[in-house]
């Protein structure tokens, strides 16, 4: 049986979405097919033991709540739509799987680039300078971000695997797996896997959300990134890279266009994992760059030539000074400063080893894929591992 959802036909009659579908049936575990899409203005449950169809764009607008039950499939259409899932600003999402019935969204063609992924948007802070007259809006879906809530709730991410995102609208434009715009400490996110994307894994742009368990595993840019200020805490963090064309483990901006933009970028980041694909072609790990700060704690990094390194002065003062950590990591490669024509070092190798927690040229080695800690640094200890039944 086949359903639809979709925009109310009957405007008159009924304000935003209407459900153009049959009564469900009373056996909630039966198959079922349902194709969703439209901007939603009234709460929508996606019922766990179902399979829906993304035929094109989903856009939750405040107050709506999309709530997804455990074990649910969205599939995104091969339609020559642009398919992606966004919730705006004041609106909520509300997806709370389990390690044995995972939600998984997804695509009809699995391969990278297939959908858009997921976007939120909400009122915590962003350092970017929207035009004078212009709010600052998100890269797919134009939806409005950025405010002064920093204990803003855009609601509910756990045991959530995203897989095959990456859609390219243009040269400037393609869909991360998850992106965060100016998500608020609010919002929980736990437990939560990008696959195979060909943009990045998880991008945060600004906001002050807190993140735990995540894993990115082959998307093609870069796995972890951040901009515009985000200052949120990341904890139990994996990064897999064996397709040769991935790039940053990590790549960490304050402001590409204002180095100095307040409020600085400073994540504290603890218990990470980060393994490179070996590629001399992208041989960047942990790449600290456009005046960003970091707390970077209890972390295994392989796998790339460079496996550290900081860019800028602003960056590289904030390493020196004390304001920004490493501490208690374990690096195959080593530490490395980018200079500008007449700079002078401030925070070098010698430095990064300073305190004797770090180690460089480190002999790692993980007991499957990214599941190994090395004196309790890394996140996926073989006694506990949390990835297990949920994560591909």
């Amino acid at each position: 049986m086949k359903k639809t959802i979709c925009m109310a036909a009957f405007a008159a009659l009924f304000a935003g979405l209407v459900s153009c579908e049959k009564p469900m049936p009373d056996d909630e575990g039966k198959e079922e097919n349902l194709d969703i899409s439209g901007r939603i203005t009234s709460d929508l449950t996606l019922k766990k033991g179902r399979t829906y169809h993304l035929v094109g764009s989903l856009q939750i607008v405040a107050p709506a709540v999309l709530t997804i039950e455990p074990g649910v499939i969205v599939s995104a259409a091969d339609n020559g739509e642009i398919n992606y899932i966004l919730i705006e600003q004041g609106a909520k999402i509300n997806a709370c799987g389990t390690a044995d019935a995972p939600i998984v969204l997804t695509a009809d063609s699995k391969k990278t680039g297939a959908w858009g992924g997921l976007h939120i948007c909400g009122k915590a802070h962003s350092n970017k300078a929207a035009k004078a007259g212009e709010s600052l809006t998100s890269e797919i879906g134009n939806a409005v971000y950025g405010g002064n809530v920093e204990n803003d709730n855009s609601g509910i991410l756990k045991y959530v695997r995203l897989e095959y995102t990456g859609y390219k609208l243009d040269a400037e434009h393609e869909a991360n797996g998850l992106s965060l715009y100016g998500v608020g400490n609010g919002t929980s996110i736990s437990y939560v896997e990008c696959y195979m994307g060909s943009d990045d894994g998880i991008e945060f742009f600004g906001g002050s959300v807190n993140v735990d368990h995540c894993v990115v595993v082959d998307c093609t840019d870069d796995s972890f990134d951040w901009t515009e200020g985000w200052n949120g805490k990341g904890e139990y963090l994996v990064a897999y890279q064996s397709d040769p064309t991935c790039d940053c483990l990590m790549e960490c901006d304050n402001n590409a266009d204002d180095f100095n933009a307040a409020p600085v970028a400073h994540p504290t980041l603890r218990f990470v994992t980060l393994i490179g694909n070996g590629s001399q072609d992208n041989k960047r790990g942990v790449r600290l760059r456009a005046g960003t700060e970091v707390s970077l704690e209890n972390a295994l990094i392989c796998g790339k030539e460079n496996g550290i390194t900081a860019e800028t002065i602003q960056t590289r003062s904030a390493l020196a000074n004390g304001t920004s950590v490493l501490k208690n990591i374990y690096m195959d490669s080593s530490f490395s400063e980018k200079l500008e024509e007449g700079q002078s070092s401030l925070y070098n190798s010698a430095s990064f080893l300073a305190d004797g927690s770090n180690k460089e040229k480190a002999q790692i080695s993980f007991k499957n894929r990214f599941v190994g800690t090395i004196d309790g640094n890394g996140a996926v200890d073989s006694s506990n591992d949390w990835t297990v039944g949920w994560t591909l």
